[in-house]
């Protein structure tokens, strides 16, 4: 099957299931579907207009998250990619079809439904190629958006029951809406890492000790921190603790923690670049401080790793949309300030057990379906039941390990 996957670097979740999809089709499980998958840089690569809109969304999540309110609130009535005729570079899109010649399309991004798939229906042929959307978002209400919903896809799989339940009042047709699960990098559907091999990994690729309490800075795929402010407010108080900052491809902020850190020894600071293990790293800390994103929360819940929501600085639409989904299932705390953390770190310090029942409350959220799920319920929307899946063992969530060469990154957060 000829698979296209429509997606956008607005933010990095968008990117992150587009490559967990074509990921998933490479796996050992999924050989038998046969899928060649084509990831297709929407907006950047149609029009220098959608390319400037693409980094200013990403600026204003970097530096203004406050901002992004105003923005969200202009592409929801702007409406400029609900019809074909509306979308600019139609040449390249056009062209690109022409050249794949997917049999099915599916947009991992709110603006890459409507208009983009008529424009592929009408190059193709309707009956020739299915078009379906992924949606990540975990809760609706204010900071999902409309244009996650194109009642002519041919479905449309949310990552829970509140994602479809929110398409369905925008008015998608409920037998065209499905309950998916998280679309992640195949390494967070391996078995669990074992005690052992959890302190191993401490030791090894971390340099800590697995018998203390860690701390996870996280940061997202455009590298958007207030990773200082959260230091020092570590510093000024009394914990004593290990800490590990993420700080993706951003060599200043790694060399800067870096320097800084020698003036605290007692936070036991170990920064990291460019990291690609984040399922055993999940696994591994005690607890991790990050923004709302659907990626890191969905990761969270797999992995069953406590998080404290980072809202200094205020919060987006889509991150106050996964807040709702974490306060309404009591997976997460949204923080203000950056001394908000650390009466939770003292008491979780302090009674380890505390935050083995944040850990069970994530186990029993976890998704019932998988990618591979995901990847059979679009090979039966294509093909129908003209392939014979009677003798394909069922699949399990301890997968086998990947060669080398396929485990790619999980998504660009470190």
């Amino acid at each position: 099957m000829r698979v296209l996957i429509l997606t956008s670097s607005t933010g990095g979740g968008h990117d992150m299931r587009a490559r967990s999809f074509k990921q998933w089709t490479e796996t050992q499980e999924a050989q038998f579907l046969n899928m060649r998958v084509t990831v297709y840089q929407t907006l950047e690569s149609l029009h220098w207009l959608y390319k400037f809109g693409v980094g200013l969304y990403n600026v204003i999540q970097k530096f203004y998250p406050r901002f992004h309110h105003i923005y969200f609130n202009y592409l929801e009535a702007s409406g400029q990619f609900r019809r074909a005729d509306q979308i600019k570079g139609q040449k390249k899109f056009r062209e690109m079809l022409l050249d794949v010649k997917p049999e099915l399309i599916v947009s991992t991004h709110a603006h890459l439904n409507h208009g983009f798939f008529e424009l592929a229906r009408n190059v193709l042929g309707k009956e020739n190629v299915k078009c379906v959307t992924y949606c990540g978002e975990l809760h609706g209400g204010y900071g999902f958006s409309r244009h996650w919903v194109s009642p002519d896809a041919d479905l449309f799989i949310g990552a829970v029951e509140e994602t479809c339940d929110m398409a369905k009042s925008l008015g998608m047709d409920d037998h065209k809406t499905w309950a998916g699960g998280f679309m992640l990098n195949p390494a967070f559907y391996e078995k669990r890492l074992t005690e052992e091999e959890r302190r191993e990994f401490i030791r090894d690729r971390l340099s800590l000790d697995p018998d203390r309490f860690i701390l996870l800075l996280g940061t997202g795929a455009n590298g958007a921190n207030n990773h200082m402010r959260m230091l020092q407010a570590l510093a000024d108080s009394s914990l004593v603790l290990q800490v590990v900052v993420l700080c993706s491809k951003n060599k200043k902020c790694y060399d800067y923690i870096e320097k800084w850190a020698k003036k605290f020894p007692r936070l036991h600071l170990k920064p990291l670049g460019y990291f690609t293990e984040m399922g055993p790293l999940l696994q591994s800390v005690s607890t991790v401080v990050a923004r709302s994103g659907t990626g890191l929360t969905s990761e969270s819940i797999i992995s069953q790793c406590p998080v404290l929501f980072n809202g200094v600085g205020g919060v987006m639409p889509q991150e106050r949309i996964t807040l709702d989904f974490c306060r309404k299932h009591k997976l997460g705390v949204e923080l203000r300030r950056p001394s908000d953390m650390i009466p939770y770190l003292k008491r979780w310090i302090e009674n380890p057990k505390k935050l083995e029942v944040r850990r069970l409350k994530k186990e029993r959220k976890r998704p019932q379906n998988n990618p591979l799920d995901i990847l059979k319920k679009l090979d039966e929307l294509v093909y129908g039941s003209q392939m014979d899946r009677k003798n394909i063992a069922p699949f399990v969530v301890e997968t086998k390990k990947l060669p080398p060469s396929k485990q790619n990154p999980n998504r660009e957060v470190g």
